[in-house]
């Protein structure tokens, strides 16, 4: 506590805080022996030479450390506050901080979450000893701040990235064997799937890149990797705001199941969101339509085959019709403002709802 004190305070342990040091290590118990000598020595130190002896004695701890010389963010192009790091090796390893690690997962970045996780019942299975061992060592490496002749070097601790693969394969592992289907997981398990796809597709790209002889800038690679990540978690997104169901049980009196939902809000889905969406009158959901059934895949949803663009469309559309929704008293008023809004729909001919729903 003492030396974090310090440290705020000045910004570095200088000449005032080394002797407070030392006269703390002498009290704490009694010298003997050749300790008592140096100890002796020390007292006939100018203040200067000892804070010299201090410094050179902090340049060779530190020089046992590897440097970082470039740091960023995954902040600005992600919104996730990971830091990454390029050391000064022969490899130029690339470096996630220890807390980047938990958050680009989804964990805590408090503490140790990273390495507890991975050392949890749940990840036992899927964590094999060679993972385990990078995970419990991680890379001590040193980063300067500040500036103006006031300079910091902080230690760090942080892991390769190609350990994040890693870690993200043995947790899909985990989720295969069954063993992180509790709903704490689920995210975590969705940031798994989401980094090894975008990274895969990444990674070959750059290959592709060196092979022919392209170097791409820094904004091509940010923008290939966001699109990537983009592609992977419009698999796991949730397109449908829960509270546009709520108020199609209302306004339709649909009673709600005890699992999945209703088959009526498949002609509501239809009609009130895909037909008109981007006023195409149809002609985008017969697109949709098209590649789904060219993918093959009968599992993913209609949102998954929309562009970027098409998936802001989309929202700024689910955002409308939830307020139509919310604000109509009953189902006669609701659909006037969807007519109103989008034109002619189609029609409802699926009749009764409920029983007493009129």
């Amino acid at each position: 506590m003492l030396s974090k004190t310090l440290l705020a305070k000045d910004g570095r342990i200088g000449q005032h805080a080394s002797t407070i040091f030392g006269r703390m290590l002498a009290m704490s118990e009694p010298a003997k022996g050749r300790a008592k000598g140096g100890v002796a020595r020390a007292e006939k130190l100018s203040p200067a030479r000892r804070a010299s002896i201090g410094k050179a004695a902090a340049a060779a701890r530190w020089g046992k450390l590897p440097t970082a010389t470039h740091v960023g963010s995954f902040h600005k192009e992600f919104g996730i506050d990971v830091e990454c790091y390029v050391l000064a090796d022969v490899e130029k390893t690339t470096v996630i901080s220890q807390t980047g690690m938990a958050r680009v997962l989804g964990l805590s970045p408090r503490g140790n979450s990273f390495p507890s996780f991975i050392n949890s019942a749940a990840m036992a299975d899927a964590v094999g000893g060679d993972l385990r061992g990078k995970v419990e060592n991680p890379v001590r490496f040193q980063y300067e701040t500040g500036g103006g002749g006031g300079k910091l070097r902080n230690t760090i601790n942080g892991f390769d990235t190609a350990l994040l693969i890693d870690v993200c394969n043995a947790i899909i592992a985990a989720e295969n064997a069954g063993k992180l289907k509790a709903a704490r997981y689920k995210k975590i398990v969705q940031q798994a799937h989401i980094i090894v796809g975008a990274s895969a597709k990444s990674g070959i790209r750059q290959l592709v890149y060196a092979l022919a002889g392209y170097n791409p800038s820094t904004e091509e690679v940010i923008a290939a990797f966001k699109l990537y990540i983009q592609e992977e978690a419009r698999r796991y997104e949730a397109e449908f705001p829960s509270e546009l169901y709520v108020q199609w049980h209302r306004l339709y009196e649909i009673p709600v199941p005890d699992r999945g939902k209703p088959w009526h809000f498949k002609h509501l889905t239809v009609n009130h969101i895909y037909h008109p969406l981007a006023q195409s009158s149809g002609k985008l959901l017969n697109l949709l339509r098209a590649s789904k059934a060219k993918d093959g895949d009968r599992q993913k949803k209609l949102f998954q085959f929309l562009s970027e663009v098409g998936t802001r469309a989309l929202r700024m559309h689910l955002g409308r019709v939830l307020e139509m929704a919310e604000s109509s008293p009953d189902r006669e008023a609701y659909e006037n403002r969807v007519r109103e809004r989008f034109g002619t729909q189609g029609q409802f001919n699926f009749g009764p709802l409920a029983p007493g729903s009129k």
